[in-house]
C-alpha cells in the first residue's frame, strides 16, 4: 500500500490518496471519523480544536460503502480556512495584505529551520504549515481504514504506554491483546 497526503494546515482541505486497499472492503466512515474525533481529544496551543470537527470524505474508489480496487481519494475540509483565505490564497501574488502572517523566525522545536533551509523559504510559513499536527488528520483517517482492513483479515491493533521514565504501569502476568483491550477499555491500568 502507499499513500500521500496534501494540503496545509490552514488551507481550504487536506487530501489522501491510499492505493493497494483491495476491491470489496465494506468501510465505516463513521468509524473513520470517530478516530478523527479521538485525535482532536489532546491539548493545543489554540481553540482550533474547538472550531475544526474533521468529517472525512471520500470522493473516489467507493462506492456504495464498498471499496473499489482503485485508489481511494479522501477529503478533510477545514472549516477555519475562512479566517484564513486571503493568507493562504493559492493563486494571488504576494501582497502586504496577504504577508501579514509571515513567519520569519524559526521556533524552538519545530520544522521550520530545516524546512526554510531545504526549500529556501524565507517565509517559514510555507514550511509550518505541512509540518503542523494538523497534518496528522489526514493520516488518521488513512492510517484507520488500513485498521478496517486488518480488521477483516482478523488482526486487531491495540496499544498503550507501559513506562514514561520511572513510572510504569503495573499488568497482569497473563496479559494478551484482549486482555489489554479490556484494562484499557475499562480505565483500569495501574501505575506502579
Amino acid at each position: 500500500m502507499n499513500y500521500i497526503t496534501a494540503g496545509e494546515s490552514h488551507g481550504p482541505q487536506l487530501t489522501g490518496i491510499l492505493e493497494g486497499i483491495p476491491a470489496g472492503l465494506h468501510l465505516d466512515i463513521d468509524q473513520i471519523n470517530a478516530a478523527l474525533s479521538s485525535r482532536q481529544g489532546g491539548y493545543g496551543r489554540g481553540n482550533r480544536q474547538q472550531i475544526e470537527h474533521d468529517q472525512v470524505e471520500i470522493v473516489g474508489g467507493l462506492r456504495h460503502g464498498v471499496t473499489l480496487g482503485s485508489p481511494l481519494a479522501l477529503v478533510v475540509k477545514n472549516r477555519d480556512h475562512a479566517h484564513w483565505s486571503e493568507i493562504m490564497n493559492t493563486t494571488s501574488p504576494e501582497t502586504p495584505e496577504n504577508t501579514v502572517r509571515k513567519v520569519e523566525h524559526p521556533r524552538p522545536g519545530h520544522a521550520d529551520l530545516v524546512g526554510g533551509m531545504k526549500y529556501h523559504h524565507r517565509d517559514l510559513r510555507n514550511v509550518l504549515e505541512r509540518s503542523s499536527a494538523r497534518e496528522t488528520a489526514m493520516r488518521v483517517a488513512i492510517g484507520n481504514i488500513c485498521e478496517q482492513l486488518l480488521a477483516e483479515l482478523g488482526i486487531k491493533l491495540v496499544g498503550y504506554v507501559q513506562r514514561v521514565g520511572e513510572i510504569a504501569v503495573k499488568t497482569p502476568a497473563d496479559l494478551t491483546v484482549d486482555k489489554i483491550e479490556q484494562l484499557i477499555q475499562a480505565n483500569d491500568l495501574r501505575i506502579v
